[in-house]
């Protein structure tokens, strides 16, 4: 049974104090958790901080999740507004900063993991914040537009244009910088 079925009996379970069940939750939604929120901050290792924030408080406010049958919107409502806050506090920081220091990166990547990650972030970050959250939790979740649009609070239709738009961005910018370095490569 997918997970958007099961998380109102989850819910209801959690908030009577069964940790097995929120961890259920968690493991269930994390992906699309982390999606959205790198579709707002762009970096990473910060979408998995704030996803992991993002869990914390809506455990704190499980009992103000009115409709558990929405609990993913609710969830992703709640990544969004940490991922803006994060975004918000990273500009009040860097603005005594002529420039923010550079991204390390991860360790274990293979000097090919990054090569593609780093075209595709920055193609990603191209994007308007819809188009990313829409693309991320589509193809890299597999969500239907269905379930896009619920969590979302958007329509099917507005789903599938901004994957629409977001796929023509992503393969232009993408083969742009591919001609670009096979130019000078």
């Amino acid at each position: 049974m997918p997970i958007d079925e099961r998380a109102p009996a989850l819910v209801a379970r959690a908030r009577r104090g069964d940790p097995a069940a929120f961890d259920e939750l968690v493991r269930g939604y994390l992906r699309p958790a982390y999606a959205v929120a790198l579709a707002i901050v762009g970096r990473p290792a910060d979408a998995e901080d704030i996803a992991q924030d993002a869990f914390c408080l809506a455990f704190e406010k499980l009992d103000t999740c009115r409709d558990p049958g929405r609990f993913s919107g609710w969830l992703l409502t709640i990544v969004k507004n940490q991922a803006r806050n994060w975004l918000a506090k990273r500009k009040l920081r860097d603005v005594s900063r002529l420039s923010s220091p550079p991204e390390q990166p991860d360790e274990g990547d293979g000097p090919d993991t990054g090569a593609l990650r780093e075209p595709l972030l920055a193609a990603l970050n191209l994007l308007g914040e819809a188009q990313r959250e829409v693309v991320l939790l589509h193809d890299l979740e597999g969500w239907t537009h269905g379930e896009i649009a619920g969590a979302l609070g958007i329509s099917e239709v507005m789903s599938r244009q901004h994957l629409f738009v977001a796929r023509k961005k992503l393969r232009a910018e993408l083969e742009g910088g591919l001609s670009e370095e096979r130019k000078h490569g």
